[in-house]
């Protein structure tokens, strides 16, 4: 069955916002709104996938993925956040650089390539944001952190990946010196503007937004 470069991007989109609405339909709205589309265009779209039986559509609860147009939507992922992979680690980009070319990159259609791509890289399991690669059955692990804003209370964090994935933003956390990986020690909270008092890797104390606190994951450290 062949499938457009921009069907290919209408079923990522319908996995991503999914996922964010925990597993719930996505609206017409929705999908006009992370695409920048008409609600014309996507109403049209949305026909042309159900009739290749990538989705499915009930009444007032909004548009599902089949088992097919999961499948596909892992796959296109799996191959871009190998990509991002390879960009970073083997042509150098910078962590912020890497989405707009994956995004090209994704659409591909060779699976032995993505095989040899996996392999030359050693089977990454997270790509350069901390999101984690689907495996070559397309199995995912979910990264087991939470925003750093939600734990409201001091200790010691490790940072394992980032909500927004904004060029800007991750230029800002280059900017403040923060890297998956890195310690975080929560030292203060401002209940006045919910800001964080923290130090990265026992260096200088510098504070944390709470919009910045909201879009970086992390988990406690042992």
């Amino acid at each position: 069955m062949e499938v457009s470069l921009t069907e290919e991007n209408y079923i990522k989109a319908i996995f991503a916002i999914s996922q964010g609405n925990n597993g719930e339909g996505v609206s017409t709205n929705e999908l006009s709104d992370h695409l920048h589309n008409k609600a014309g265009s996507v109403t049209d779209m949305l026909k042309r996938l159900a009739e290749k039986k990538l989705i499915n559509y009930q009444k007032y609860k909004g548009v599902f993925l089949t088992n097919k147009g999961e499948k596909m939507a892992l796959h296109i992922i799996r191959k871009h956040r190998l990509w991002e992979v390879f960009l970073l680690k083997k042509l150098k980009f910078k962590w912020d650089e890497v989405h707009d070319i994956a995004e090209q990159l994704e659409h591909i259609k060779s699976d032995e390539l993505v095989q040899r791509l996996d392999a030359f890289l050693g089977q990454p399991k997270f790509d350069p944001h901390g999101d984690p690669i689907p495996d070559a059955k397309l199995q995912i692990n979910p990264v087991k952190a939470i925003p750093l804003n939600r734990y409201q209370t001091k200790g010691m964090f490790i940072f394992m990946g980032v909500c927004e994935h904004s060029t800007t933003f991750l230029q800002h956390l280059t900017s403040i010196g923060l890297k998956i990986g890195d310690s975080i020690k929560v030292e203060e909270l401002n209940t006045f503007d919910n800001s964080f008092k923290v130090s990265i890797n026992k260096s200088e104390s510098q504070f944390f937004s709470n919009k910045v606190a909201s879009n970086i994951l992390v988990k406690l450290k042992k």
